[in-house]
């Protein structure tokens, strides 16, 4: 059974190496000019265009994986960037045992909220543009393999199906001329041979040939039902992949599109809220230190209050004006700018104009103070009245601090 199985195995091979060499001869024969090629330019410009399509599906298939590992190196990088800025941001830089500890912890855990977002927004555009894009180019590519080989097998039956029709119609004109062979050996076979076997003999020279002639037609036929069935095949086929590339094209592109919309569309937002946290900080830290500058500065006036009335207690009392009284309200911190008109809602609101200079004072109870709102009045109103009632809240994104 061994040997058995060996000699089938070796009977196709010496079948398969015969039909190379066959096809090897035909082409030969075909670019010599001594046999005629089948030829079909319509199919040419499909198996062309097929060619081209698949080039350029492979093109876009690397460079939308190099795409992603881009965003992805670029995801990296921005988580490094962000943990940095998560050790350096340390609850006790200003101190715990302040009053602020508490805004500053609020500040904080505002600050983590951000970059776990930012984290996770990254996270989802890069799943995003893998399942969608990446995967989608994938499975189109995924058909192109197959019917590559299929064209091949289509060129290889194309050149069987020349070599048959070439071997049918030589034994077609060489016909006649065995026909008219036999004859005339048939005439000296009956001049040598016995009269009972001149018969036999003529007969079995024809259907020698008959069946040489039978033979070379059933392979044409043979030849031929396997080309143009795969031709066929590929004719439908070829056009309707050639199309399918638009459509692969644009959703492709507009999903990858939509993707970076929405990703950076909600990035921008994340961005912004960092930003607000970082403006929150440095206004806590001017807040202090003007606060910290505030209490040296009144230290040091009732020190030198207390000095000028030891020194001028033998002389006439008069009144003293505290210019600085006359100029600033009582509380005031900084001093702010209009950046957009403000339309006040609400009784106890401060209506702004742009331009408006707003002199920030602190909340009487610091608990009434709501996020993102200050407490001021503007200069304007001060300087020509002199009334710290004439104060109201604001939003705080609405001015900027000089």
């Amino acid at each position: 059974m061994a040997e058995m199985g060996k000699g089938v195995t070796a009977g196709k091979l010496a079948i398969n190496v015969q039909k190379r060499i066959t096809r090897a001869q035909e082409k030969v024969l075909q670019k010599l000019g001594k046999a005629d090629e089948t030829r079909d330019a319509a199919f040419e410009e499909m198996v062309a265009n097929f060619n081209k399509q698949m080039v350029e599906g492979s093109k876009l298939q690397r460079d939308l994986k190099t795409y992603v590992s881009a965003v992805k190196t670029l995801h990296d990088a921005s988580r490094r960037l962000q943990d940095c800025l998560a050790d350096m941001y340390e609850p006790d830089w200003f101190g715990k045992e302040e009053m602020d500890a508490l805004a500053e912890e609020m500040i904080e855990k505002e600050m983590d909220n951000n970059l776990e977002d930012t984290d996770t927004l990254w996270l989802d555009y890069h799943q995003s543009i893998t399942d969608k894009s990446v995967t989608s180019m994938d499975t189109y590519l995924t058909q192109f393999p197959d019917i590559k080989a299929r064209i091949a097998k289509r060129d290889r039956k194309m050149v069987d199906f020349d070599s048959a029709r070439h071997h049918f119609a030589s034994l077609q004109k060489g016909k006649k001329k065995d026909e008219a062979k036999i004859a005339k050996q048939a005439a000296l076979l009956e001049m040598a041979a016995p009269s009972w076997a001149q018969g036999l003999i003529s007969a079995h020279q024809v259907a020698q040939t008959n069946l040489s002639f039978n033979q070379a037609e059933e392979d044409l036929g043979r030849a031929q039902k396997i080309f143009e069935e795969l031709n066929v095949e590929l004719q439908d086929e070829l056009p309707a992949l050639w199309d399918s590339r638009v459509g692969v094209y644009v959703n492709t592109f507009q999903g990858l599109a939509g993707h970076q919309e929405k990703f950076h569309k909600d990035m921008s937002k994340l961005s912004q809220n960092l930003n607000d946290i970082m403006t929150k900080l440095e206004e806590q830290r001017q807040l202090k230190k003007d606060g910290t500058a505030a209490a040296k500065t009144e230290d040091g006036a009732k020190s030198e209050e207390a000095d000028i009335s030891e020194s001028a207690s033998s002389a006439p009392k008069v009144a003293v004006t505290n210019g600085s009284d006359g100029e600033l309200p009582p509380g005031f911190i900084y001093k702010v700018k209009a950046i957009h008109d403000y339309d006040a809602t609400d009784g106890d609101e401060l209506e702004l104009k742009m331009g408006d200079i707003v002199l920030v004072m602190g909340f009487d109870n610091p608990d009434e103070q709501d996020d993102g709102w200050l407490m001021g009045v503007k200069e304007s109103k001060w300087l020509q009245e002199k009334d710290a009632s004439a104060k109201g809240v604001f939003p705080e994104n609405f001015t900027q601090k000089f």
